[in-house]
C-alpha cells in the first residue's frame, strides 16, 4: 500500500501534538531515565532507521509518487515519528544512524535537534548511534555524538566510561531492570548494546563501508561477560545470561546468508556491508547472550533472518529525504520483550522477544509479526518467588 498522503494542514496539526509524560514504570523513579520493564511485564522499543533529516520544510522527499512530491519534506519524517510514538507508546526509542543527511544539512546541530524533536517532546527515553552520513555537515563524527548526548531525555553516550581506547563514537551498553517491586527490580534482565559501525574504510587498499573494530569487540566481550556474571550471581542467580539486543547502522556480511526461504520481510537490494569481515558476528555467537541484531543502512530491505541462534534484522527505510521506492511505504520496527510469571505470580525474567513493523500509510498497518526468541525454546530457570 502506498504511503499516507499527509496534507500540509494535517501535518501542522500533527506536529503540534503535545505528548503525555512517559509512564514511570519504564524508568526507575529514584534514578532518572534508567530503563525498566513496565508493571504489565512488557518493555517496548521503537527503532527508527535512516531519517536522513536535513533542513526541514524546504528539504524535498526522494522516491515518492509524483502526486506526493510537491507537499512532501522532512516534516513528513517528523510526522511519522510522532504517529509511531502515539500509536505504539514505546518505553524506549532507538535511532540507528543516518539521523541526518550531512551533505544537505546546513547546520548539523539544528538538524539533529529537529530530527530528534518528537522523541524529546515525548519525554520517552531515547538513544542514538551514528551512520555513515551523520558527520558530513558542520560537525565532526565526535562532535555529532557529543551534541546528541547533550540533548534532553537521551541515554546516548559518546563512549563507555572507564575505557581509554576504543574506536568510533557511540559505543555503550544500557541495562533494562525488572518490574519495580519484583525480585528482579535491581537486576538487568535485558541488555542493550550500541556500537559505532563506522562510516567508510580508512585502510589503504580496502574500499567501501566501515566495520566494527577489534577494540569495540573487546569492549563488547568484556561487557557481556560482566553482565553475565551479575545475572548469574545473587539475588536469584540464573543459569544462563540475560538476553541481549544489539543496535548498529551498517549490516554485517552475514546478512547475505539468507534467501527467500529463510527470512521474514523483503530483500530488495544488495547487502551493503563492509568489504571485509571483522568477525563481530562470531564474537556475538561466542558471547552467547545476543538474541537479535538491528540495523539500518539498506533502506529497501526490512527482513529478519536467524543465523546460528542470532536474528539479523533490518528496520526498513524511515526517512523521506532518503532513497526509497515510490509506492513502497516508509516503515519502522517495533520490538517487545515480555517477562514470565513465576509460580507465586510475580514477574520474573524475559520469556519472549517479538517484533513487527508499521507502515506509514493511512492505518499505520502492522506487518510481519514474529517471535525472535522464546525462553521455552532454549530452556530456562523456574523460580518460586
Amino acid at each position: 500500500m502506498p504511503m499516507a498522503v499527509l496534507s500540509p494542514l494535517f501535518l501542522l496539526l500533527l506536529l503540534s501534538v503535545t505528548f503525555p509524560a512517559a509512564k514511570s514504570t519504564a524508568v526507575q523513579r529514584n534514578h532518572p531515565l534508567r530503563l525498566r520493564f513496565g508493571t504489565n511485564g512488557e518493555f517496548k522499543i521503537l527503532q527508527v532507521a535512516d531519517m536522513h533529516y536535513a533542513n526541514g520544510k524546504g528539504t524535498p522527499c526522494e522516491d515518492v509518487l509524483p502526486t506526493q512530491f510537491a507537499s512532501c519534506s522532512d516534516l513528513n519524517t517528523t510526522a511519522f515519528v510522532r504517529r509511531m510514538i502515539l500509536a505504539e507508546k514505546p518505553h524506549f526509542i532507538v535511532f540507528t544512524g543516518d539521523n541526518i543527511f550531512g551533505f544537505d544539512a546546513t547546520d548539523a546541530a539544528k538538524s539533529l535537534e529537529a530530527a530528534f524533536a518528537p522523541a524529546i517532546a515525548s519525554n520517552i527515553p531515547w538513544a542514538a548511534i551514528l551512520g555513515n552520513h551523520d558527520q558530513e555537515s558542520t560537525l565532526s563524527r565526535k562532535g555529532v555524538m557529543q551534541h546528541i548526548v547533550g540533548l534532553k531525555n537521551t541515554l546516548s553516550k559518546v563512549n563507555p566510561s572507564g575505557v581509554k581506547t576504543i574506536d568510533g563514537f557511540g559505543n555503550y551498553n544500557l541495562k533494562v531492570g525488572g518490574v519495580e517491586g519484583s525480585g528482579f527490580e535491581n537486576k538487568s534482565v535485558l541488555n542493550l548494546y550500541f556500537l559505532d559501525s563506522g562510516d567508510y574504510s580508512t585502510v589503504p587498499g580496502i574500499f567501501g563501508y566501515g566495520w566494527i573494530k577489534t577494540s569495540q569487540q573487546f569492549w563488547f566481550q568484556l561487557t557481556s561477560a560482566k553482565l553475565k556474571r551479575a545475572y548469574m550471581n545473587k539475588p536469584f542467580p540464573q543459569k544462563t545470561a540475560a538476553p541481549g539486543l544489539a543496535y548498529f547502522h551498517i549490516p554485517l556480511p552475514e546478512f547475505s546468508s539468507f534467501d527467500a526461504s529463510n527470512y521474514t520481510g523483503v530483500r530488495q537490494e544488495g547487502i551493503s556491508s563492509a568489504s571485509v569481515n571483522s568477525g563481530f558476528f562470531t564474537s556475538m555467537v561466542e558471547a552467547g547472550d545476543v538474541k537479535a541484531v538491528f540495523t539500518g543502512h539498506d533502506h529497501l530491505n526490512d527482513f529478519c533472518g536467524v543465523l546460528t541462534g542470532i536474528n539479523l534484522c533490518y528496520a526498513g527505510g524511515f526517512g523521506y529525504h532518503a532513497y526509497g521506492k515510490a509506492g513502497w511505504s516508509r516503515r519502522a520496527r517495533v520490538v517487545v520483550a515480555n517477562l514470565e510469571r513465576t509460580a507465586k505470580g510475580n514477574w520474573g525474567t524475559v520469556k519472549s522477544i517479538r517484533t513487527w513493523k508499521r507502515l506509514d500509510d493511512k492505518h499505520l498497518t502492522a506487518i510481519d509479526s514474529q517471535v525472535l526468541w522464546s525462553k521455552s525454546s532454549v530452556g530456562g530457570v523456574d523460580l518460586n518467588l
